[in-house]
């Protein structure tokens, strides 16, 4: 039986183990660990019980083969003199990180064909990992370096993940405080023809704020799944967080459909989260006719407006907890905090922007105790496939 089959046919919580007797089985594997990324993205933590005592306890992120394989997505195998190599995997689901899988192997078979093999194997264990997540808490415990508060339980299960890769765009996203929750909404649905994207301002902090945003984010799935339009998921929205809250607790939220082919944008504003645009070396605020924010009044008519990207633009959607309908002032101007932050960090890829400009935020005396989310959208353009793209390969594994 093939790898994949093994690990379809493992329970939720035996995944690794399964995965060990394969790869001694087809490799000669000595150890195998995994290495999921923590909730904050700052360590690398080994699922229970670890093989090789180089993993006993969590590494971090930003540092050694694990920590550069889980950054640059990039295979890496280690040959020294001894009778050992050692491949470093990432395991990644259609852009979403999970962490890296660690291989030990006789030297004689540390070769690259191996390692684009075992490639494959991350590949194929990225998936089981998403679906055995739903059936045991294995995983999820293993991500933490401490406790999550209520709120931030119900965030994590809320929102749909951190990231989202396709043929002409990629998407990311980081937020911090990463264990706690600043009641942010985040959401997005992929077709063949389009990209359906929705990111929130938090409304507050803790349970209440977690509330407003599950309520606001189902009625939002509920629209869509529905065919509505953005004109209706936003009008839904608007009348579930009126019913609830009479106007006590709106949500600023931005509403956009991405035609992945021609990059045209359809957008609703509904007061929403700051939205910028790289394009080159030219950094510049979006301005959009902002509406009122969704729940504020009782059967707001909310209306589209229109963009369009160019190949290589990134759209950068920067979410705060504010506690009231967005508050906004010199943060949101060209040479205000993000802006600078936006200068300081469009170097970085897709994958590194959306940190380094949290952490850049929230080291600034306003942001300093406040729940920040930032998005980066990048398009790409006319169906081009990324060089590193490995989703497509049909090559079998090793007999």
């Amino acid at each position: 039986m093939t790898v994949e089959g093994e690990l379809r046919g493992a329970a939720p919580h035996l995944l690794l183990d399964s995965l060990r007797t394969s790869l001694t089985q087809l490799y000669a594997a000595s150890s195998a660990d995994l290495l999921l990324i923590d909730y904050g993205f700052t360590s690398l933590r080994p699922v229970a019980p670890a093989q090789s005592p180089a993993w006993a306890s969590h590494v971090s992120a930003a540092a050694g083969p694990a920590g550069r394989v889980f950054r640059t997505q990039q295979p890496y195998l280690f040959r020294d003199v001894g009778p050992t190599a050692t491949v470093y995997l990432p395991v990644t689901v259609r852009g979403d990180r999970f962490g890296v899988l660690v291989v030990d192997l006789p030297a004689d078979r540390g070769t690259p064909e191996t390692t684009e093999s075992l490639g494959r194997v991350a590949e194929t264990l990225g998936h089981a990992l998403r679906v055995a997540d739903r059936h045991t808490d294995l995983y999820r415990s293993t991500r933490r370096t401490h406790a999550l508060s209520i709120a931030g339980e119900m965030q994590w299960d809320t929102l749909p993940g951190r990231a989202c890769a396709g043929p002409t765009f990629d998407l990311h996203a980081h937020w911090e405080p990463a264990y706690t929750s600043g009641g942010h909404l985040l959401d997005w649905s992929v077709t063949e023809d389009e990209l359906l994207l929705i990111v929130g301002d938090g409304v507050g902090d803790g349970t209440p704020a977690a509330l407003v945003s599950t309520l606001a984010l189902n009625a939002m799935r509920n629209a869509r799944r529905a065919g509505l339009d953005l004109v209706g998921q936003a009008g839904l929205t608007d009348q579930a967080l009126y019913g609830q809250y009479r106007g006590k607790s709106p949500l600023a939220a931005l509403l956009l459909r991405l035609d992945v082919a021609t990059g045209a944008i359809e957008v609703v504003d509904a007061g929403s989260p700051t939205l910028w645009r790289i394009r080159g070396a030219a950094i510049a605020r979006v301005e959009l006719d902002r509406q009122l924010p969704l729940g504020m009044f009782e059967d707001t008519v909310y209306v589209t407006q229109h963009l369009c990207l160019l190949p290589g633009d990134r759209l950068v959607f920067v979410a705060r907890a504010t506690g009231e309908s967005h508050a906004v002032g010199e943060c949101e101007a060209p040479d205000g905090p993000v802006g600078r932050a936006l200068a300081r960090t469009r170097h970085l890829s897709g994958a590194d922007a959306p940190g380094a400009v949290v952490r850049a935020l929230r080291e600034t005396p306003r942001g300093a105790q406040g729940a920040v989310l930032v998005l980066c959208l990048e398009w790409r353009g006319h169906e081009t496939r990324r060089p590193d793209a490995r989703r497509d390969r049909t090559a079998p594994f090793p007999p």
